[in-house]
C-alpha cells in the first residue's frame, strides 16, 4: 500500500539559489515525489528540458499524477523574419521552432525518460501547451516562469523564478526560485492563489496578453516514436547508482583533468577542442581575451587525459607569476592541484623527482606550472630534455615563444602541444609565427574581438581618439633619432635584420611619443569632467615628463597622480610591478567598489594580463606600435563587470603638429608615426559603437598627410 505524505512534512525552504542549493535534489525530487498534479508554466521549450522536469516524478508517476505544462518556442531570426512576411505563417513557425528544440537522447537515461515522456503523453497524463504573444503583428516570447505542485490532501506549492526547464538552466546557469505554501501565513496562502488564478487564465487561453495554441501534432508524433511498451520505474536509482560511480571514479583519479560537472562549455569552446583532438592534440586556441581561453584549454586537457587513461605529464607556461595564480585556481577546479614553479616556491626538488618518476611509470600523471623565466632556465630544460612518455605543453601567450631566446625552448620530446593567444601573428616577425605554428600546429578556432563582443563575453565601448601634438623639441628629436635610425639600416648588410644600435633608438624614439608633455595637458582638460566618477583607469608609458615645477625629470606615472590627487582632490593609486600580489588584490578590491578608490594610475598592467574587469573609463596614454599589444590593452579594458554597460576609451593620438600647420621638410621621417597613429585609429573604430565621430578626425589626418596620394608607397621607419 502506498503510503502518501503531505507536504507539511517535508522540508521546504522559502528560496533555493543554485550554488547554495541543489534544486532538483532539494527541492524537485521530494515534492514531486508526493505530488498528484504539477503545472508548470516556463520560458523555452526543448525535449532535454522535458527529461529534466522528470527527475523526481518517479513518486508523481506512482501516485497516478497529471502533469499540464506551458512553454514558449525559442524564435530565431529567420522566424522572427518569416511572420513579418504575413500572420498566417504564424502556426508554421512555431511547429518549425518546436521541431527543432527535439533532440536525440544521449543517453540510456535520456532515452528512457523520453519513453517515459510518451507513455504520459499517450495515457493523457501529459498535455502540454504553447505560448506565445502578438504585438503588431509580431511574434513575443512568453517569459514567465512558474509552477504548481499539488498533494493528495489539497495542500498547494507555488515557486517562480528565473529557472527555465532547460538542461543549462538546472545545472549552468546561477538560478534562484521563490517558493510559496498555501498552508504557511496569510501572504503565502494569497501568493499561492494568484499563481493559480495565473495559470488557470493561460490554460484556458483567458489571458488576453498571452495566445495559447496546442501542442503540434507532428512534434506530439515525434515524442511516441520514443515510446517503449515498458517503463523503467526504478530508472532514478539506476541514475542515481551510475552518479554516484563516476564520482567514485573522479576521486579514484585523483590529480587526473576532469571538467567539472557545472561547467558547460560554450559551442565555439568545444569546436577549438574538437578540432585539436582532430589534429593529433596539437594546434593554436587563437582567441580574443575574455572568451574562455584557460577553461577551453583545461576542457582540452581533460578530453586528452581521459583518452590516455590518465597517463599524462603537463606542463603550462605562462608569461608572468600573478597569470601563474590565477591559472592554478583554475586548475584545481578541473581537479588537478599543481606544482607551481617560480622563484616564491620550493620547487626544484619535487620538479625533478615527478619528472623523473614519470618517465620510470613511478607515477602516471602531474601537472607542473611555471613562468617563462623558470621554463627557460638550463635547470628546467636540462630536466625536461630527458623526459618522455605522453607528454603536453600548454603555453599562454604563446606569441612570446616565438622570439629568438625562446625557440630554443620547443622541445621535441612533447608529444602533445597547445598554444593560447589572442594573437599568435608576431609583429613584424613572420618567422617567428611560422616556427610557432610549425611546432604547435595550425590554429583550432579564430574567436575576434568582435566575436568575443558579438557574443556579450565583452562589454562594448565608445572610442574617443584624443589628438595631441609634440612640442617643438621633441619634434625636432624625434625627427633627429628618425634620421639616426635611417641611416643605421641603410649600413646594416642583413637587411632584414635591424641591427642593435638602432633597436636602442627606437626605443628612445618610442619614449619621446609616449611621454609627450601634452599628454599630461590635455589629460587635466579631460579629468575635469570626470572627477567624481569612478571606475577609471589611466594608462601610462614607461617614460619620464620633464615639467614638474622643481624642472627634475619625474616619471609620467608619478606626474598624473600627483595632478589627479593633488589638483582634483580624487581618490588614486598607482599600480606598478612594485606593489605585491597582496596589495594589487587590495587595489583591484577597492577599485571595484568605487567608494575607497576612484582611479588606478598603472603602467604595464594591461600587458601583463592583470584583470581589472570594473574598468568603465580608460585614458590609454601610452599605445605600443605593435598590434598584438594594443587589442590586448583594450580586450582586457572591455572585460565585462557587474553594472558595467559599456566602457569609454580615451586614446592619446599623437600627431608630430597641428593638422593646420602645413608639411614641412621631415615628412618622411614623420610619416612613420602619422601610419601607426591612424592604423590603431582604424583599428579601435572598427568595433567601437560610434564609429562616425571618428571618421572625420580620420579623412583629415590622411588628406593632410596626403596618405589617400601615397598608397602603398612606405616612408619612414
Amino acid at each position: 500500500m502506498c503510503v502518501h505524505y503531505m507536504f507539511k512534512d517535508l522540508n521546504i525552504k522559502s528560496e533555493y539559489r543554485s550554488g547554495r542549493n541543489n534544486v532538483i535534489r532539494d527541492f524537485y525530487i521530494p515534492v514531486l515525489s508526493e505530488s498528484i498534479k504539477y503545472k508548470r508554466a516556463v520560458g523555452f521549450f526543448s525535449s532535454t528540458a522535458l527529461t529534466e522536469i522528470l527527475k523526481g516524478i518517479t513518486g508523481l508517476l506512482s501516485n497516478g499524477g497529471k502533469i499540464e505544462l506551458i512553454a514558449s518556442p525559442e524564435l530565431s531570426l529567420e522566424d522572427i523574419e518569416a511572420i513579418e512576411k504575413g500572420y498566417e505563417e504564424r502556426d508554421k513557425i512555431v511547429e518549425r521552432a518546436i521541431m527543432r528544440s527535439m533532440f536525440k537522447p544521449k543517453n540510456y537515461f535520456e532515452s528512457e525518460r523520453l519513453n517515459i515522456l510518451a507513455n504520459l503523453i499517450a495515457e493523457e497524463r501529459l498535455e502540454i501547451k504553447i505560448a506565445f504573444t502578438i504585438t503588431c503583428n509580431q511574434l513575443g516570447i512568453y517569459h514567465e516562469k512558474m509552477g504548481l505542485m499539488y498533494d493528495a490532501y489539497n495542500n498547494v506549492i507555488a515557486f517562480s523564478g528565473s529557472t527555465n526547464e532547460t538542461g543549462t538552466a538546472f545545472h549552468a546557469n546561477y538560478e534562484v526560485m521563490d517558493v510559496y505554501c498555501s498552508w504557511q501565513t496569510e501572504f503565502e496562502r494569497k501568493k499561492v492563489y494568484e499563481k493559480e488564478l495565473a495559470f488557470h487564465q493561460l490554460w484556458t487561453n483567458a489571458d488576453t496578453n498571452v495566445n495559447i495554441v496546442d501542442f503540434p501534432e507532428v512534434a506530439k508524433e515525434k515524442l511516441l516514436s520514443y515510446k517503449k511498451k515498458t517503463c523503467d520505474l526504478q530508472l532514478e536509482v539506476k541514475e542515481a547508482e551510475e552518479i554516484d560511480k563516476k564520482e567514485q571514479q573522479i576521486k579514484n583519479s585523483k590529480n587526473a583533468f576532469r571538467k567539472p560537472n557545472w561547467l558547460n562549455l560554450y559551442s565555439y569552446q568545444q569546436e577549438a577542442i574538437n578540432n585539436w583532438v582532430k589534429a593529433n592534440y596539437r594546434g593554436v586556441f587563437d582567441m580574443a581575451t575574455g572568451a574562455g581561453k584557460t577553461f577551453t584549454a583545461l576542457g582540452a586537457l581533460s578530453n586528452l587525459s581521459e583518452q590516455l587513461f590518465d597517463n599524462l605529464g603537463v606542463i603550462i607556461v605562462c608569461p608572468y607569476q600573478h597569470l601563474v595564480e590565477q591559472w592554478t585556481e583554475d586548475i584545481e577546479k578541473f581537479n588537478v592541484k599543481p606544482l607551481i614553479c617560480y622563484s616564491k616556491y620550493n620547487w626544484k626538488k619535487e620538479f625533478d623527482y615527478l619528472v623523473k618518476d614519470f618517465k620510470l611509470g613511478v607515477v602516471n600523471r602531474f601537472c607542473a606550472i611555471m613562468t617563462n623565466a623558470t621554463y627557460m632556465t638550463d635547470y628546467v630544460q636540462k630536466i625536461l630534455n630527458k623526459a618522455n612518455g605522453n607528454l603536453c605543453i600548454v603555453v599562454d601567450e604563446a606569441h612570446n615563444f616565438g622570439a629568438k631566446k625562446m625557440q630554443q625552448c620547443l622541445l621535441s620530446n612533447f608529444k602533445y602541444r597547445l598554444a593560447l593567444s589572442a594573437t599568435i601573428e608576431r609583429h613584424h616577425d613572420e618567422l617567428g609565427t611560422q616556427i610557432l605554428l610549425e611546432y604547435f600546429g595550425n590554429k583550432c578556432i579564430t574567436f575576434t574581438l568582435k566575436d568575443a563582443i558579438d557574443n556579450d563575453f565583452l562589454t562594448h565601448y565608445y572610442y574617443k581618439p584624443v589628438v595631441i601634438t609634440l612640442d617643438e623639441d621633441e619634434l625636432y628629436e624625434y625627427n633627429a633619432i628618425t634620421n639616426k635610425i635611417i641611416n643605421l639600416i641603410k649600413k646594416n648588410k642583413e637587411k632584414d635584420v635591424i641591427p642593435k644600435s638602432a633597436e636602442i633608438l627606437l626605443i628612445k624614439r618610442a619614449r619621446i611619443i609616449a611621454g609627450a608633455r601634452n599628454k599630461v595637458k590635455k589629460l587635466k582638460e579631460l579629468v575635469n569632467y570626470y572627477k567624481t566618477d569612478s571606475n577609471i583607469l589611466v594608462y601610462c608609458g614607461a617614460t619620464q615628463y620633464d615639467e614638474s615645477p622643481d624642472k627634475e625629470d619625474v616619471r609620467q606615472i608619478e606626474a598624473v597622480t600627483d595632478m589627479m590627487g593633488n589638483d582634483f582632490g580624487m581618490r588614486v593609486t598607482m599600480f606598478t610591478s612594485k606593489e605585491s600580489p597582496e596589495e594589487r588584490e587590495r587595489i583591484k578590491k577597492s577599485f571595484a567598489e568605487g567608494e575607497l578608490l576612484q582611479a588606478i594610475i598603472a603602467i604595464k598592467c594591461l600587458d601583463e594580463g592583470v584583470n581589472i574587469p570594473g574598468i568603465k573609463t580608460a585614458f590609454i596614454l601610452a599605445s605600443s606600435t605593435n598590434p598584438k599589444e594594443y587589442i590586448q590593452r583594450r580586450g582586457r579594458v572591455l572585460r565585462k563587470a557587474k553594472g558595467k554597460k559599456y566602457a569609454v576609451i580615451f586614446d592619446f593620438v599623437t600627431l608630430p603638429k597641428s593638422l593646420e600647420d602645413p608639411l614641412g621638410d621631415n615628412v618622411d621621417s614623420e610619416m612613420s608615426l602619422i601610419r601607426r597613429e591612424v592604423e590603431r585609429m582604424q583599428d579601435f573604430m572598427e568595433y567601437c559603437d560610434n564609429k562616425f565621430e571618428t571618421v572625420k578626425l580620420l579623412d583629415d589626418i590622411k588628406h593632410h598627410y596626403k596618405l589617400y596620394e601615397i598608397g602603398a608607397k612606405d616612408y619612414g621607419i
